[in-house]
């Protein structure tokens, strides 16, 4: 990414529409109500070989209070003073109006570099309204139509010479997971590369789900130390799913912040849909997952609905208790919490469970901790040697199933993947394995190597009696794959 570009402009003029287009996904709400975008929100745009970070944001309002307009003015305005160009869109159809006018004047004193864009300039009716925009003194008028594409390269030509002036930053915001390992990073002796940490370049990645009012915004405002986010008693407040990056007490992280989900009956106005698809999507860019739980309601329907998603897509997952500072019984609250976790999610069995206080700031070095160790396990190697030891005591401790009179043998286990732990089995007869041997042997590895709470895959594959390996060194996922195709 070479820069920054802030999409800026009066409510409903299509700064979503043309920030879906430039990020090339339907990742901003957009519907022909004004306002729908309330937050700041970035995202990776191309346009032809460009590669920058696009923001869009809330409509302009000419609003200096307290109210939601006012607080949506105050993020846009810090928008523009965080990018290095701003793409200032009016609506050309409408012409150049009195607010329009106002906010030019605030471009032209705040922003170093300012782009006037007139869209919905498809027509000879949009004409006038272009020739108008020239009177703004923020110079040439690009014509756009976001809705169907016209007057990119128009966009691309002005944008071109900055892609220049701007060194390149991290390429690819998506996680990596399911990563294959080599043979030398789980061969026969004890040792295995040491945890990466992240790094300002690849941050560790974490989303905040929840239930509307769970505290999402407020909990990462206050890991900030600003009001980034929008936050107010208005349920619902959070339409989309922002990524912020921030170093947390030294831990660099891009944390992502997502609408409420609610259950799917209670969903029922447009926008509301489209903001739960947009949590969802969340999870699958986070590597670890804090789902937010409110004190007073916690582990509702949903809540476990959103923890399982996070568990089935892969992801770590760190569950945090907010508003704890008004619990008053404590400690027969921790102890019920506890207890519920291990009966309602048995799947995410360890995973870590933490008591904080969005409003205060109490219990947010315990969060970090957790969700910084959750990364850890998540990324955990297990030498290949110490697997098959591991899978011996299993086997004499509980032998495996006899089904039709013939025992099933389990002659090997390596770890193939990492993000999350991966791990392969050779044995006779996998499809007669009952699940819950399965599921013996994954509690086994998440107690045996300390892998609390993050999700582990463990696949049967089926092997000749005879083991091609005996007397020779223990092949790595590597050889083993080989050996497989």
């Amino acid at each position: 990414m070479s820069f920054t570009l802030a999409i800026v402009g009066r409510p409903n003029v299509g700064k979503s529409t043309l920030f879906n287009r430039l990020v090339g996904k339907r990742l901003a709400l957009v519907d022909d109500r004004p306002g729908v975008t309330r937050d700041l929100r970035e995202g990776a745009a191309r346009l032809g070989d460009l590669r920058f970070t696009v923001i869009d944001t809330a409509g302009l309002e000419d609003a200096t209070d307290d109210s939601l307009e006012g607080r949506m003015r105050r993020l846009t305005e810090r928008a523009v003073a965080i990018a290095d160009v701003c793409l200032f869109v009016i609506d050309a159809r409408a012409g150049v109006t009195p607010t329009d006018e106002i906010f030019a004047d605030i471009l032209r004193k705040r922003s170093g570099h300012v782009i006037l864009a007139a869209n919905k300039a498809e027509g000879a009716a949009a004409e006038p309204g272009i020739f108008e925009a020239y009177g703004l003194g923020l110079g040439d008028p690009i014509a756009l139509s976001a809705e169907h594409g016209e007057g990119m390269n128009d966009l691309y030509a002005r944008l071109m010479p900055l892609a220049d002036l701007h060194a390149a930053r991290a390429e690819a915001e998506m996680p990596e997971i399911d990563v294959a390992l080599d043979e030398d990073e789980t061969g026969d002796d004890e040792t295995v590369p040491a945890y990466r940490r992240p790094t300002p370049e690849r941050p560790l990645q974490v989303a905040v789900v929840g239930r509307p009012n769970a505290g999402k915004s407020t909990l990462i405002n206050t890991i900030l130390g600003e009001e980034r986010l929008l936050t107010g008693p208005e349920a619902g407040i959070t339409r989309d799913a922002i990524s912020l990056r921030l170093d947390w007490d030294g831990l660099p992280v891009r944390l992502f912040d997502t609408a409420g989900m609610r259950k799917k009956a209670r969903v029922q106005d447009k926008l509301e849909k489209l903001s739960v698809a947009d949590g969802l999507r969340a999870v699958k860019f986070a590597e670890v997952v804090v789902v937010l739980l409110d004190a007073e309601i916690p582990f509702e329907t949903q809540d476990l609905r959103i923890a399982d998603l996070a568990e089935r897509e892969g992801r770590a997952v760190v569950v945090a208790v907010n508003k704890w500072d008004i619990e008053e019984d404590r400690q027969g609250k921790l102890h019920a919490l506890k207890e519920a976790f291990e009966r309602l999610l048995p799947q995410l069995r360890g995973a870590p469970l933490v008591t904080v206080s969005a409003k205060t700031g109490k219990g947010l070095d315990r969060l970090r901790a957790a969700v910084e160790k959750a990364h850890e396990v998540w990324n955990r190697r297990v030498p290949t040697a110490q697997l098959n030891r591991w899978l011996a005591g299993m086997i004499e401790q509980h032998p495996p199933p006899a089904p039709g009179g013939r025992r099933i043998k389990l002659r090997y286990i390596t770890q193939a993947k990492t993000r999350p732990p991966g791990f392969v089995v050779m044995c006779s007869h996998p499809d007669k394995m009952p699940e819950s041997y399965r599921r013996y042997l994954v509690g086994g590895l998440r107690t045996d190597f300390d892998m609390p709470g993050t999700p582990i895959r463990l696949h049967l594959r089926s092997q000749s009696d005879k083991n091609p390996y005996k007397g020779k060194k223990t092949p790595g996922p590597s050889r083993l794959r080989k050996h497989l195709s």
